[in-house]
């Protein structure tokens, strides 16, 4: 199968770009690289274009032989209060003249309430524009992002994890909008594992239905690839296992006790699988994890990497 985690995530900076993306490139995942504004900027000052145009220019050579996309993570309207167009306007139209993928947070709580229209009526939104989270969206909001044209991502576990409230999942498909899935950041959901976010949306989907059967397993398993792919607008090239198609895709082991006995494939991928129950994975014909085990990290590097920036973190900031 195929596996696809629909989200985009803004960077902070031209130095924490590069360094996103040359560790993107080191792993060798498939990924959209979306080039936000720079942390600490007030919400009264646009962003400085110069960085994502200069990624723009010279993208072919950072794009590690077309595995990364490069877009842009606006701003918005939106944000601790209303930003003013001076401020929201330069940045959206310079992602449009560049040709770049939008995404944004918008009506990211149940509280956020009418953020969606005023983009509708804005005209900032679109095929090229793809929606985060839109929980608080009213009816009259869902038709104006499907007429719209645009997609969505939500990330159940961490909406519920901090308090924004359910995914709107069943409303958006009765109107054929495109949605994918998302883990959001392990830093609040505890880890990377879609497999649960998965099966989270599909137990959500139920209970609010008050019905085991309102959202099948199969279907849950497609937020996660086809859906997935659709939702960033890569569903020509990935998302399914066909003909033409990149190779892109992960093989499951049936053998480990919790994936024993297989009934039916969709329900049992849903309900059981884990990551470590994920054999091997390749990306663009090439295999990045084999046997259980990865291949393009040095797994005991990361963790120490990792440990050390917690420790130096910790030493700058006093922290206890």
């Amino acid at each position: 199968m195929t596996f696809v985690h629909s989200w985009c995530h803004n960077v902070r900076s031209t130095a924490h770009a590069e360094a996103d993306i040359r560790a993107l490139a080191e792993v060798g995942i498939r990924a959209r690289h979306s080039c936000g504004w720079p942390q600490g900027l007030p919400d009264t000052q646009p962003a400085d274009q110069g960085p994502i145009d200069s990624l723009a220019r010279d993208w072919k050579s950072w794009s590690n032989e077309g595995l990364i996309t490069l877009g842009m993570a606006w701003r918005g309207q939106f944000r601790a209060g209303a930003i003013k167009p001076e401020v929201y306007q330069p940045e959206f139209d310079n992602a449009r003249k560049l040709g770049l993928p939008i995404t944004v947070h918008v009506a990211s709580a149940r509280k956020a309430v009418n953020q969606i229209a005023p983009l509708y009526e804005a005209k900032l939104m679109g095929k090229d524009v793809q929606l985060i989270h839109t929980l608080s969206a009213n009816a009259a909001e869902l038709d104006m992002i499907k007429e719209a044209g645009c997609a969505v991502s939500v990330s159940p576990a961490s909406e519920l994890r901090i308090g924004y409230g359910f995914a709107q999942i069943s409303e958006m498909l009765a109107r054929g909008i495109p949605l994918g899935i998302s883990v959001d950041t392990a830093a609040l959901t505890g880890s990377a594992n879609l497999f649960g976010v998965l099966k989270l949306a599909r137990d959500c989907e139920n209970a609010r239905a008050e019905s085991e059967f309102k959202m099948t397993a199969r279907k849950a398993l497609e937020f996660g690839t086809i859906e997935g792919a659709r939702s960033l607008a890569m569903d020509d090239r990935i998302g399914s296992l066909r003909p033409g198609k990149r190779a892109d895709l992960i093989a499951i082991s049936p053998n480990a006790l919790n994936m024993a006995v297989v009934t039916d494939p969709a329900h049992l991928v849903l309900e059981a699988t884990g990551p470590e129950n994920v054999d091997t994975v390749v990306v663009d014909g090439r295999i990045l994890k084999r046997g259980g085990k990865l291949t393009a990290l040095d797994t005991a590097k990361v963790i120490a990497e990792a440990r050390a920036a917690l420790a130096g973190l910790r030493a700058r900031t006093k922290w206890r």
